[in-house]
C-alpha cells in the first residue's frame, strides 16, 4: 500500500533536519519540494519586494502527483510548499514558538522583514490553515519547540504508523502577536 507523507511548516521549524532522519530511519525516499521545483524549472520569478522565488504551484503539484502515482513505496515530501499540493496520505505541520523561530531565522541571516513575515505566519498558523483548507481533519500539527530531533522523529514515526494523531487546534501562538 502506498503511503505518502508531506512535512511542512514555516522556514526554520526543523522540517529538513527531521525529514532526513525520519526518511533514513524508515528507509524510504525523501523529496525536498523546493529542490523539486527548482530542478523542474517551476520558478516563475523572484518577488521584487520580498526576494523569494515564486513557484508555479500547479506545475509542482502535477509533478508531485506523477511521482506519487509511479510509486508504491513510502515517500516523504518535505518543504514549506508541500502542504499546498494534493496527494498526501498524511500531512504533518511542524510548529515552533516565535521566540525560538526568531533565533533560528537570525542565525540564517534572514532580513528583518523576512523574519517578521515568518514570525507572523507562524504565530497565525498559516501553514496549518492552508493545509487544513486542503486536507481538513487529516492534518497533524506538532509543536517542536522543546523537542529534540530524535523526539520529533519518534512522534512522526508514530503518526506515519497510525499510532497517534496531533489534531489541528492544540497549538496557539497568537499571543505573540498581541
Amino acid at each position: 500500500m502506498r503511503n505518502t507523507v508531506f512535512i511542512s511548516g514555516t522556514p526554520c521549524t526543523g522540517k529538513t533536519t527531521v525529514s532526513e532522519v525520519l526518511a533514513s530511519s524508515l528507509n524510504c525516499k525523501l523529496i525536498k519540494i523546493n529542490d523539486l521545483a527548482i530542478e523542474n524549472d517551476f520558478v516563475l520569478g523572484i518577488d521584487d519586494e520580498k526576494g523569494y522565488k515564486i513557484i508555479d504551484i500547479d506545475a509542482l503539484e502535477g509533478k508531485v502527483s506523477q511521482i506519487i502515482e509511479s510509486s508504491d513505496e513510502l515517500i516523504i515530501f518535505e518543504g514549506h510548499l508541500a502542504h499546498l499540493c494534493n496527494g498526501a496520505d498524511k500531512i504533518i505541520v511542524l510548529r515552533v514558538r516565535p521566540e525560538i523561530l526568531r533565533e533560528r531565522l537570525e542565525a540564517r541571516n534572514y532580513s528583518e522583514a523576512k523574519i517578521r513575515e515568518n514570525l507572523e505566519a507562524e504565530a497565525m498558523g498559516v501553514c496549518t490553515a492552508e493545509a487544513y483548507d486542503i486536507y481538513g481533519e487529516s492534518v497533524c500539527e506538532i509543536d517542536a519547540s522543546d523537542l529534540t530531533v530524535d523526539e520529533i522523529v519518534e512522534l512522526l514515526t508514530d503518526v506515519v504508523d497510525g499510532k497517534t494523531d496531533f489534531p489541528v487546534g492544540e497549538i496557539d501562538f497568537m499571543d505573540w502577536l498581541i
